[in-house]
């Protein structure tokens, strides 16, 4: 009887979520729903997990060989996204044109799949994770780009931190598991780690609380305080979840990166140029010295954590003693494959399918040349946030919260990984063009103009 009152009490609530966040006269493209769908999964669990698909014989072959029913949901969405952008390939090439930097890392990772000892298994994951640039073009090229991202993100966000919620109180077998090393209960909501709710909550935390800044400082706008109300509200459940999982990584990140979404939104940092990148180098600064520099470990333990991270140094090591090729790597997202996986499993923990860093991971794949294009990303994605930042502030506020964020998680958890919540974030915060679609382009490609839709000038389904 708990479970169905909390589960119809759940419902009602993510209904009225729904309901106070709505804008009047506004009618969102149908198509907002591909990357709606492609996030509830990849935030969650995988479709076979929720069916309760016979899973393979062990953790081993599970991770390697996936789920057939998995690849066809993936492609069905992937070709319905590319279906999308084929009506708005104005819109399409210009992206594509300001993104050197994304197409030569995706052009390399399909590369590296030529040396990858499991040749097959990286294509298949390649072809999924061209679905995140399929999803994150989707929302760019909206006709309104900052209202899309802000549908897409709060709608993710208004489903799984409630339900979330939901599994933890009333249906646990679901939503935590008892965990015999550590003697303790893992609370993991709808997703199926500790840490990955602990990332969903981050990122659509960040979101609700970019969604708030925007409505509070947009005192023209109808409805506004039903839209504070409810992302304020989600913000809250963001940060009660993390605690609950017990994931200092995201805490760490969603102070920081909300204290830089904060700041770099003020006059005196908009005018200085130096500004956002003091503020952006100081949130990242912070959580590097503490984790690598300060050997005392004073900041680390005083956040409740053991100089080992939590056993991710022995990770680290086992890892690295691969030996694997430091200039290309083992291949695209080859590494956690074959003999190499139990290899680490008995020098540090088994079960793992991540480096839990996001930067070794990267090198272990793709080598030093990967690591470069990576830092190629990271550098155009920051000049791009500075220039939202000036050209329209609530753009460049989540660019560059997203892109600490990412960096700051990426430390201590394999961030930069497809088809995961933050990489979808970080694509979002590095990608050329958000709010900074010209006029004239969006004349040309049959949309509007930026800014707020009024009745007489709704977003059409596909473009």
């Amino acid at each position: 009887m708990t479970q169905l009152i909390g589960t119809i009490v759940c419902i009602a609530f993510i209904a009225w979520l729904f309901s106070m966040d709505r804008d009047a006269g506004v009618k969102p493209s149908l198509a907002l729903w591909i990357p709606t769908i492609w996030l509830l999964i990849n935030g969650s669990r995988a479709v076979s997990a929720w069916l309760h698909a016979e899973p393979a014989e062990s953790l081993a072959q599970q991770y390697s060989e996936g789920s057939p029913l998995d690849a066809a949901i993936y492609g069905i969405l992937i070709v319905a996204g590319l279906v999308v952008l084929n009506c708005r390939a104005r819109l399409v090439k210009r992206f594509l044109q300001e993104n050197l930097p994304l197409l030569a890392f995706l052009c390399y990772c399909a590369l590296s799949i030529g040396w990858s000892e499991y040749p097959f298994i990286a294509l298949k994951r390649w072809s999924k994770s061209i679905g995140d640039v399929v999803m994150v073009m989707l929302v760019i090229t909206d006709s309104y780009p900052l209202m899309a991202i802000k549908r897409v993100l709060a709608r993710v966000g208004f489903v799984l931190l409630p339900l979330s919620v939901l599994f933890i109180l009333c249906y646990p077998a679901l939503g935590s598991a008892y965990s015999p090393e550590d003697g303790v209960m893992m609370y993991f909501g709808v997703t199926t780690f500790k840490n990955l709710l602990g990332m969903i909550s981050m990122v659509f935390g960040l979101a609700s609380m970019w969604s708030c800044i925007c409505a509070y400082g947009d005192r023209n706008a109808p409805n506004r305080t039903k839209h504070m109300i409810a992302h304020a509200i989600t913000v809250t459940m963001a940060i009660l979840l993390i605690v609950r999982a017990d994931s200092m990584t995201s805490l760490s990140c969603l102070v920081l990166a909300g204290a830089v979404m904060v700041l770099v939104s003020q006059q005196w940092v908009i005018r200085r140029p130096g500004g956002a990148l003091a503020i952006v180098s100081g949130a990242i600064g912070l959580p590097l010295f503490a984790l690598f520099i300060n050997t005392m470990g004073t900041l680390v333990h005083s956040l409740g954590r053991n100089s080992t991270l939590t056993g991710r140094t022995s990770i680290w090591k086992a890892v690295l003693s691969m030996h694997t090729n430091p200039v290309i790597g083992t291949g695209f997202e080859s590494f956690w494959l074959g003999n190499r996986l139990e290899a680490v499993w008995n020098m540090s923990v088994k079960g793992i399918q991540e480096a839990h860093n996001g930067f070794i991971e990267l090198y272990l794949n793709l080598g030093w040349i990967g690591l470069f294009l990576l830092g190629w990303l990271i550098v155009s994605g920051y000049r791009n946030g500075v220039a939202a930042l000036r050209r329209e502030p609530n753009d460049g506020r989540l660019r560059l919260a997203y892109l600490t964020a990412a960096l700051i998680f990426s430390m201590t958890e394999a961030g930069f990984r497809m088809l995961t919540p933050i990489w979808f974030a970080f694509l979002l915060a590095i990608a050329g063009n958000s709010a900074g679609l010209q006029p004239r382009v969006l004349s040309e490609a049959g949309g509007v103009s930026l800014g707020r839709a009024t009745p007489a000038r709704q977003i059409r389904i596909l473009q």
